[in-house]
């Protein structure tokens, strides 16, 4: 299913729902964030997800996580809660979602790195590639949050 994401846009359609969502923010040893090219919106992103029921926020984040890059991962720390109502994404069945993403910094545990069906690309991006790649700002937002190493998680 295709999605737009909007951000502060004012054609953007009314949100109809609001769908609790984690991503993770993983690095290799040489400093690079992983990040995947998603089919969806063909934008560069973290790997995450939509919370299911059943399941922790944090279980949410490392199901996601494993099924977009065969990695397994735990969670170290979190980067931020990301709830702008000026992100609007919509779908193409009809449903438009508010934002509302809670970001974790995770270690890698375990695991293959291997793209799904929700991926053109995996790669491990140095943060100094992060400019030419196309990134929706509410995503480049949670990557620098991330890349700037804050002691408290971002409340926003």
């Amino acid at each position: 299913m295709a999605r737009t994401d909007y951000y502060d846009d004012p054609d953007a359609p009314t949100p109809n729902s609001v769908v609790p969502a984690a991503v993770g923010c993983i690095t290799d040893d040489q400093g690079r964030i992983l990040l995947e090219h998603r089919v969806d919106n063909d934008l560069w992103a973290l790997p995450g997800g939509t919370h299911d029921f059943g399941e922790s926020i944090v279980e949410t984040v490392v199901r996601e996580v494993r099924e977009e890059t065969g990695l397994d991962v735990e969670v170290t720390r979190l980067v931020g809660l990301y709830t702008d109502p000026k992100h609007v994404i919509a779908y193409t069945d009809g449903e438009v979602r508010q934002q509302f993403t809670l970001a974790f910094e995770c270690q890698v545990v375990g695991g293959t790195l291997e793209k799904d069906s929700e991926s053109q690309e995996l790669r491990w991006v140095a943060p100094e590639e992060l400019d030419g790649l196309r990134i929706h700002p509410s995503m480049r937002k949670r990557i620098d949050h991330f890349l700037e190493g804050r002691r408290e998680p971002y409340l926003g």
